[in-house]
């Protein structure tokens, strides 16, 4: 069961590449504003739905195989993330039909399918504090009403990169493109990880901790950086050029000065391909959109997004933290963010119906949220110690 649904959510990638080219072909072969799906968008929905179809399948084959919902950790939690993404992109394709949103938005789950991949994909048993039916509830919600959000954040871009003027350099174009940045530095990192792993690379470190007792840390990339008092243990491999203090995570910096480096690279590369920004040679495919269209999906994705996350992030969660701690609330780094989140997009609401910041304002916060929402995901899992670490 185990390989199957590993089966399963491989083939649901591939369907969302190549969903991703055939709303490629969609706005190429456009003849005027993109109001009417031609046959390539048809294709391209379609692969998008078998495509869903199958991850669905992974996520119930893997459900049965655990014998909990697969949301416990990262890989679990990630992959359920890209598919709820895709089903929000679906619901809406086919009220506005709008190409251009999926050629956007599948790249958006491919990466977060492939981020996922990253992380350890073994099917495990639930530790003590997360065996109660409040997983499924709380998480699974959660995770819903994030995605719904991120459309808002791939229609944002798509008016940006309508409107932003890309003939001189402004701080529009910079945020625009380190935007595109970002997104390629988590294509390094996909990258670069499956290399090394494919090389079955790993490297070993004797180091003191925090506390002051000594223990062990595997590197499975190449050591830039090398743990407090850190003793290799494996030979032949790079000892690291600085040694970090102990309450930093030497090889979660590691990995970060990889990613770094590498999109670096990858982005100079692009560049250099293009001669031009990324977001410049994005420009000629949304010429055809209908910017009331894509701020209104936009709008719309907040506004169903956000009861749907106070729900599941904030209301569920503390009555599972209630159960499970015996208190609502703990201020615990993962429940800071979480409401940092609610905040924020509450005052993107507010903003928008009190004060008027509709188009290029709204598109800009939308960018924002995301980036919040990403921030929770990946560093407040992976490096803020807390109550939710095992995430």
């Amino acid at each position: 069961m185990a390989e199957l649904s590993s089966t399963l959510l491989y083939i649901a990638f591939i369907l969302y590449l190549i969903g991703t080219f055939f709303f490629g072909g969609a706005i190429r072969d456009k003849r005027g504003k993109d109001e009417k799906p031609n046959r390539w968008a048809r294709l391209g929905i379609a692969a998008a739905i078998l495509g869903f179809l199958s991850q669905l399948g992974y996520f119930v084959t893997r459900w049965i195989a655990a014998g909990h919902a697969p949301v416990s950790n990262l890989f679990e939690f990630t992959t359920f993330f890209g598919m709820m993404l895709v089903g929000a992109f679906i619901i809406i394709y086919y009220i506005y039909k709008l190409s251009a949103l999926g050629l956007f938005t599948l790249p958006v789950a491919l990466l977060l399918i492939a981020y996922a991949s990253m992380f350890p994909t073994e099917i495990s048993p639930l530790i003590p504090a997360l065996q109660s039916d409040w997983l499924k509830i709380h998480v699974t919600t959660a995770a819903a009403g994030q995605a719904i959000l991120a459309i808002s954040f791939v229609a944002g871009v798509l008016y940006l990169t309508k409107v932003v003027d890309q003939s001189k350099a402004t701080k529009k174009t910079f945020w625009l493109e380190f935007v595109m940045f970002v997104l390629v530095t988590t294509l390094a990192f996909v990258i670069v990880t499956t290399v090394f792993r494919a090389m079955d690379y790993e490297s070993v470190f004797k180091w003191i901790d925090k506390n002051g007792q000594e223990a062990e840390m595997e590197f499975h990339l190449p050591a830039l950086v090398a743990p407090h008092e850190g003793e290799l243990l494996t030979k032949d491999r790079l000892a690291g050029f600085v040694e970090l203090p102990a309450i930093l995570s030497a090889r979660k910096v590691n990995t970060v000065l990889w990613s770094t480096f590498v999109g670096l690279i990858l982005y100079g590369v692009i560049r250099l391909i293009l001669r031009k920004r990324i977001s410049a040679a994005l420009q000629p495919l949304v010429k055809n959109l209908n910017l009331d269209v894509v701020d209104e999906i936009g709008y719309r994705s907040v506004a169903i997004g956000f009861p749907v996350f106070t729900l599941g992030a904030l209301i569920f969660a503390m009555i599972w933290a209630q159960i499970a701690w015996t208190r609502f609330w703990g201020w615990d780094p993962k429940e800071v963010w979480a409401l940092i989140t609610w905040l924020f997009y509450a005052a993107y609401l507010h903003l928008r119906l009190s004060r008027g910041w509709h188009g290029e304002k709204s598109a800009w916060l939308a960018v924002i949220g995301f980036a919040i929402i990403m921030f929770n995901l990946i560093f407040v899992n992976l490096v803020i110690a807390g109550l939710h670490s095992y995430a």
